[in-house]
């Protein structure tokens, strides 16, 4: 077993939360600029991944690759991101997790000038492989960071602001990126990114202080044993089993969204820009609302209300006929509306499961879980759909039908994490140690 710190290790560290610090309601100075550096960084790690969608009309006929090919340069990324937090697990907690981050950020940013450097299709699949294997890891630090310098309490409106930065890549990332491509060629939107990634990586070098308050904590001397302590406890078990249900659902219905909104709804493939931009607006306000509701009234109450919100819009969502563009466009940002209010909560609250020296492993494999089940639910969603004759898409609803399941699944999982860790925090309280 992991021991357990004592009070003089806690606070030798100079990264250390003081007693204010847990029970601030209120952003520091520092911390404001901590929350606009990470949410900076999954931007570009966001963005890398989702550019390569759009990108595919202009790379398939320049490389004469097959549909499947450019599928398996996509998935490539996934399964090597999963791979990597597996690798990596158990390490997470040995080092300060600043210097852990640029390790990984660097690896991710040499990845993306690789991307636009393919010349060949051997080259691109290699040069994914290798950007998965860094930028899958970041966001695993990126959560343990947001855990060790800000409380419980603020934790929620963390996780919506980071979350922004998802929005942020459909609003600003994505159309600047097929501006670039389209003037010049496909090559240049991964230069760019990767320069404006490490102009990001020299702030966070020269902004961020050391993360280190968990290495006062005595670790385990084998990164082997720390890994299976990490993966056998059984709370930890529950929480990788809502994120893998969490993620499955995502994943089967993004691949083909815009596939069904244009061949089965009828939205000109010009109009889907337009989609993009104005629901990634919507959710730039409402990632940092429901963080702050999240802390106010509570985050499984919020993630109640958006796992039944988004139950709701996907059963309504994938049985349309027919659609006009206005109350597409609703649909769509009630639909984020959910998924955030589902997805920031959760964050939130999977952030106080580990003990701070398990928080790196902890977080490492939460992340390779993501992505490994979003790639396997990505390729059981291209069997249970096929195309008509008229191109339409059949079976969409059944996958509506998968992620609810799954959603009703990782609620009950949540439901019973969410007592285990209340039951745990009254017999801390009640014995003290």
């Amino acid at each position: 077993m992991t021991t357990q710190p004592t009070s003089s290790s806690t606070t030798a560290s100079p990264t250390a939360p003081t007693p204010s610090a847990a029970t601030a309601t209120v952003f520091s100075g520092y911390q404001k600029k901590v929350v606009g550096m990470l949410a900076f960084l999954q931007f570009a790690v966001i963005l890398d991944f989702m550019l390569m969608s759009p990108l595919g009309a202009m790379i398939m006929p320049s490389m004469a690759i097959s549909a499947k090919q450019f599928g398996l340069v996509v998935s490539a990324y996934a399964f090597s991101a999963g791979l990597s937090g597996l690798l990596t697990a158990g390490f997470a907690d040995r080092y300060d997790r600043k210097k852990l981050l640029l390790f990984f950020y660097t690896g991710f940013i040499l990845g993306t000038v690789w991307c636009g450097m393919a010349q060949t299709y051997e080259m691109l699949l290699t040069a994914r492989i290798v950007t998965g294997l860094f930028g899958g890891v970041i966001g695993s630090i990126v959560l343990a960071i947001s855990t060790d310098i800000f409380a419980p309490q603020l934790r929620g409106r963390v996780m919506g602001m980071i979350q922004t930065a998802f929005a942020a890549s459909q609003v600003l990332g994505l159309p600047f990126g097929l501006y670039l491509s389209n003037r010049w060629n496909w090559h240049i939107p991964f230069f760019v990114l990767a320069f404006l990634g490490l102009i990001g990586g020299l702030i966070v070098l020269w902004q961020m202080k050391p993360v280190n308050a968990h290495l006062a904590i005595p670790q385990e001397h084998s990164a082997w044993k720390h890994l299976l302590h990490t993966v056998t406890e059984p709370r930890y078990l529950l929480a990788f089993a809502a994120v893998s249900f969490l993620q499955t659902g995502g994943f089967m219905l993004m691949p083909f969204g815009s596939t069904f909104v244009v061949n089965n709804l009828g939205i000109s493939i010009h109009q889907l820009p337009t989609l993009y931009v104005i629901t990634g607006i919507c959710t730039i306000f409402i990632g940092p609302i429901v963080g702050k509701v999240s802390d106010a009234v509570g985050k499984f109450k919020v993630f109640i209300f958006g796992t039944l919100l988004s139950m709701l819009i996907v059963a309504i969502y994938t049985n349309l006929q027919s659609l006009t563009f206005p109350l597409l466009v609703v649909v769509n940002v009630l639909l984020f509306v959910g998924i955030f209010s589902r997805m920031i909560p959760v964050q939130a609250m999977m952030a106080s499961v580990p003990t701070p020296v398990q928080r790196g492993s902890f977080s490492a494999i939460s992340a390779s879980i993501q992505q490994l089940s979003g790639g396997i639910a990505s390729v059981i969603a291209g069997h249970l759909v096929r195309f008509d004759a008229n191109g339409k898409l059949l079976h969409y609803e059944t996958l509506g039908h998968v992620v609810i399941g799954t959603s009703i699944i990782a609620f009950c999982i949540l439901w019973r994490l969410q007592h285990i860790n209340a039951r745990a925090a009254v017999e801390t309280v009640s014995c003290p140690a």
